[in-house]
C-alpha cells in the first residue's frame, strides 16, 4: 500500500508494512527535514511576478512549510505571495522596498486568494495564521505591560485602544503646524504651535503678571512694550496712523487756559438833563439857575470798557480716554 501525506504539513505517512528497509530513511526525513523546517526553518523567496505562489510539496523541503518566510523581489512593484489552504503559523518579513500582501489559494498551488488577505509594509515582520480561507494577524492584544526596547512604529491607519500608559520617554513623529486630526501631538509640535501663536513682532498682554514671556511660555526674546500708552489700529489713509509702531499724542494736554479780549468804540454822546423849577407856584416861574433858561444841556464824552477774561483750565494728567492698566510685551526675536 503506497504512502500519503498529511494535509497541513503534507508530512508522509507510511503504510503498514510499507518500506521495508527503507522506513528509517523516510522517518529521518519526516522528522529532519519537514518537521523540523515547519517548526524552525527560513525560506527566503524570491517574488518574479506580481502573484506568486509559495511551493507545497509532499514529503520534501519546499517554501511554504518554513516557519518563517522572508520576501524579495524583481518585479519593482508591490506583490501578492500565496499560500496552501491550510491551516498555519507564519512569520513573514518583507525587506523587499514594496507591500507584500499575503493570501491562502482556493487551491494548493494557485494564485487565487480563497478569501482576506494580509498586506506587509516594507521593512516589517508580521505573525500571521493562514486559516485556510483567510489570512489574519495573530497577534491584537498583549496581556500586562508591554515593553518596547527600540522604535516603535506605527502605520496611519493604526489606532490605540484602551487605557494604556506609556512610561520612560517616547517617541513619535511631529506633525506640521496646523495639523488638526487625532495624531499624537509631541512636545515639539506644541512648541511649533505655541510660537506660530506668538510669531517675532507678536504683542502679549497679562493683566496681573509682570513676568517676561520668555519665562512664562519657554520661548523667543521680549521687551517691554507700550509703557503708557494703548494701541490704535493701523489706518494708511491717516498720517497719524500709517506707520507701524509711531506714536504721537500726550498724557498732558497743552494748557488750555486762554483770554478773551473784546474792543468797543464809542463816539460820544449827549446827555439832557431837564431841571426847570416853579418856586412861585405858577407856570413862568423863575428858574433855578437864575438866568430864565429852563434847560441845562450838559454834553459828556465816554467810552466802554470791556475787561479781559481768563477761561478753561490746565489738561495737565487729564487727557485720557478710559484705560485700564496691563502689563504688553512684544516679541523680538
Amino acid at each position: 500500500m503506497p504512502s500519503t501525506y498529511s494535509t497541513d504539513l503534507r508530512i508522509e505517512l507510511i503504510a503498514n508494512g510499507e518500506q521495508s528497509g527503507t522506513w528509517g530513511t523516510t522517518t529521518n526525513s519526516n522528522l529532519g527535514t519537514v518537521i523540523e523546517d515547519a517548526i524552525s526553518a527560513l525560506a527566503s523567496v524570491s517574488v518574479t511576478s506580481a502573484n506568486q505562489a509559495l511551493t507545497a510539496l509532499n514529503g520534501t523541503a519546499d517554501q511554504a512549510r518554513c516557519s518563517a518566510v522572508s520576501l524579495t523581489t524583481t518585479t519593482a512593484a508591490n506583490f501578492a505571495v500565496y499560500v496552501p489552504p491550510v491551516t498555519k503559523l507564519y512569520v513573514i518579513t518583507n525587506p523587499s522596498g514594496y507591500t507584500a500582501t499575503v493570501y491562502c489559494s482556493t487551491v494548493l498551488g494557485n494564485t487565487t486568494a480563497a478569501g482576506t488577505g494580509v498586506a506587509i509594509p516594507t521593512g516589517k515582520s508580521v505573525l500571521l495564521r493562514a486559516d485556510g480561507t483567510n489570512i489574519v494577524e495573530q497577534l491584537n492584544h498583549v496581556v500586562g505591560a508591554f515593553s518596547v526596547g527600540g522604535a516603535l512604529s506605527v502605520t496611519s491607519t493604526s489606532t490605540f485602544t484602551g487605557s494604556a500608559a506609556f512610561s520612560g520617554v517616547p517617541t513619535a513623529p511631529t506633525a506640521s503646524v496646523g495639523t488638526n486630526t487625532t495624531q499624537l501631538a509631541t512636545t515639539a509640535f506644541v512648541e511649533a504651535a505655541k510660537q506660530a501663536i506668538y510669531p517675532v513682532g507678536s504683542i502679549y498682554i497679562n493683566a496681573t503678571n509682570a513676568t517676561n514671556p520668555a519665562t512664562l511660555l519657554g520661548f523667543g526674546t521680549w521687551t517691554a512694550f507700550g509703557a503708557g500708552r494703548v494701541p490704535v489700529g493701523f489706518d494708511s489713509t491717516n498720517v497719524l496712523f500709517d506707520t507701524a509702531e509711531e506714536t504721537g499724542g500726550s498724557a498732558n494736554a497743552i494748557v488750555v487756559s486762554h483770554t478773551h479780549t473784546a474792543t468797543v468804540t464809542d463816539p460820544g454822546h449827549n446827555h439832557v438833563i431837564n431841571t426847570t423849577v416853579n418856586l412861585a407856584g405858577g407856570s413862568n416861574g423863575p428858574n433855578v439857575f437864575g438866568n430864565g433858561s429852563p434847560t441845562q444841556t450838559v454834553t459828556n464824552t465816554t467810552g466802554i470798557t470791556v475787561s479781559n477774561s481768563t477761561e478753561g483750565s490746565s489738561g495737565t494728567n487729564a487727557n485720557y480716554q478710559p484705560y485700564i492698566t496691563v502689563y504688553m510685551w512684544k516679541r523680538t526675536v
